[in-house]
């Protein structure tokens, strides 16, 4: 749960500066704490989770390190305690509420994005909890942390946006963000499992949903390689649904067929692949079937070209059931 605090703020409250820039990175501090509010009305879908607020780059020369955060009102600022993993929780306060406070930092506008952190402790390593996530969207949108698009993803997110019914749609175009560049995800319950789409990936970059003109104005410019979306909406993935998550960087299984191969190996193979390169220098290459089923419901196989330019992964996804 998180800290409140009600009454006038103190002299303690009053000691931290943040340089003041012409467009300071701002969030409506009323609208987070509602986040926090709706996160205690909705807490049965992560019942042994906990939220905090989480700082994220926008712009790949951001610096997350040292990150100063205040909330300030009219006649009077409040120091925020950000964590080393950029984390940070809000108490309640009174007299922000009244003068209608922001969140501020000392870093330009659209250099950080943010996002609701929602964790159900005792997950294995590289594991989230679906429910966690249903309510990290539920929050992040009562929040208003979700950036607006002047783009073609912007159209999309603008369609919905503000609605009850944005985090209950199957795919709401809400990005979640992995700790490192991701390969794959994997939906598990019970003996139900189901990878994501490549669709599903790097802002749905490989199906040209998101291009790279949008990136500027994208959320993930800084994350494309962490960026994945989630089946909200789909009930037949209960809350406790495991969301597995394979990074490029992670030692894949023993696929000696195409392991070591050239992209002109691969090419030869299998003809021309639907290609999603990374300032990394990593790339990933999918195949779909021809089958008249949209995107998200062929089967589709991927390819991981390292650095070096040879296949480093591959994965099989079979077309899901109806």
């Amino acid at each position: 749960m998180l800290a409140v605090v009600l009454g006038a703020a103190t002299a303690a409250e009053e000691t931290v500066e943040v340089t003041a820039l012409r467009q300071p990175v701002d969030k409506s501090y009323r609208k987070m704490v509602k986040g926090m509010e709706l996160f205690d009305e909705l807490h049965a879908i992560a019942p042994d989770a906990t939220l905090r607020y989480k700082l994220l780059p926008r712009k790949r020369d951001t610096e997350m390190d040292g990150v100063a955060l205040q909330i300030v009102g009219e006649r009077f600022k409040a120091p925020v305690a950000v964590a080393a993993d950029h984390t940070f929780t809000l108490a309640r306060l009174q007299r922000a509420l009244d003068e209608d406070a922001v969140v501020r930092s000392e870093r330009r506008a659209q250099s950080m994005t943010w996002r609701a952190e929602i964790r159900t402790p005792g997950l294995p390593p590289d594991t989230r909890r679906l429910g966690d996530l249903r309510l990290e969207c539920q929050v992040g949108m009562e929040a208003g942390l979700v950036s607006q698009y002047p783009s073609v993803l912007g159209r999309l997110v603008d369609a919905v946006l503000g609605t009850a019914a944005f985090c209950n749609r199957s795919y709401a175009p809400y990005l979640f963000f992995a700790e490192r560049p991701l390969f794959g995800v994997t939906l598990i319950a019970g003996e139900r499992r189901q990878s994501l789409s490549v669709g599903q990936l790097y802002a749905g970059m490989a199906q040209g949903r998101t291009t790279k003109a949008d990136l500027p104005h994208c959320d993930c410019e800084a994350l494309l390689d962490r960026a994945y979306i989630l089946p909200l909406g789909d009930r037949r993935w209960p809350d406790d649904t495991r969301v597995e998550l394979e990074y490029m960087d992670a030692a894949g299984a023993d696929e000696a067929a195409l392991i070591d191969s050239t992209k002109a190996d691969v090419a030869a193979a299998f003809g021309e692949a639907r290609v999603v390169r990374f300032e990394s220098g990593f790339e990933v290459w999918a195949y779909q079937s021809d089958r008249p089923e949209p995107p998200l419901g062929r089967s589709e196989f991927v390819v991981l070209f390292s650095p070096s330019g040879v296949v480093s992964k591959t994965r099989l996804r079979p077309a899901p059931p109806p």
